[in-house]
């Protein structure tokens, strides 16, 4: 428990690491304090100062959105010039682990939501898709429509694979491409998604192919960085080299 307690703490103290002077009370313009003017020619100290604020401040925002600016500059101050604590230790930790865990219940909230509201556009998506000319669709329910038919060999499942590719979502955000990285990718085709390995055994050196990836055979209720769970997936990819 204490560890944990070391943790939150430690988080919401980067997260709130503001500048001395910011706007109060959520960004409110209107009980704004006037800012402090920094330039190349302010002193090394207020330098230091605005750079560690606005540092931690942008990197750790999304942390704690309805941070009230006026307490925290408050106790930042009181803190950093010895003074008694409004609070006990022990009520600043109480009130910190129920702000994480009402955060935490949040999050799992907001994610199961997405990820019920994703199944359902994902369902829609791959039941009008089915209908379009040239998509085909396996016993997997993993669909694809062949672009360009290659004429090399065909990759197995235990096999290293080099592609280039493009992934999308649903709204058409592109999540990940070799083409913007600018070189294709290599990997044993055993080790990636289930709609990958399976997908790709059915194309040819040469080939190239829309996949439409249900989201059991994709990254599933985890999810991914910049997929939310149960996110259908597209991927348009070149079979460039079975090794």
């Amino acid at each position: 428990m204490k560890k944990i307690t070391t943790l939150t703490t430690s988080a919401l103290v980067s997260a709130m690491l503001l500048a001395t002077g910011c706007s109060t009370n959520n960004g409110n313009q209107e009980s704004a304090k006037p800012s402090v003017s920094i330039t190349e020619q302010s002193s090394a100290p207020e330098k230091v100062g605005y750079s560690l604020g606005f540092m931690m401040a942008e990197g750790n925002k999304e942390a704690v959105k309805d941070l009230n600016l006026d307490t925290f500059e408050q106790g930042f101050r009181d803190g950093y010039e010895g003074k008694e604590s409004a609070l006990t230790q022990e009520q600043m930790e109480a009130v910190l682990m129920a702000y994480q865990k009402e955060q935490e219940e949040k999050f799992v909230a907001d994610m199961q939501t997405k990820a019920e509201e994703n199944k359902t556009k994902g369902a829609a998506f791959l039941a009008e898709n089915a209908k379009k000319e040239g998509v085909k669709q396996t016993a997997s329910g993993l669909q694809y429509k062949v672009l360009t038919a290659g004429t090399g060999k065909s990759p197995k499942a235990t096999d290293v694979v080099e592609v280039n590719y493009e992934g999308k979502l649903l709204d058409g955000t592109v999540f990940d491409s070799s083409y913007e990285r600018g070189e294709p990718i290599e990997f044993p085709l055993n080790q990636v998604i289930a709609g990958w390995t399976e997908g790709l055994q059915l194309m040819k050196e040469g080939g190239k192919y829309e996949f439409y990836i249900p989201s059991d055979i994709a990254y599933g209720e985890a999810g991914n960085q910049g997929i939310d769970p149960n996110s259908t997936l597209i991927f348009t990819v070149e079979l460039l080299k079975v090794k």
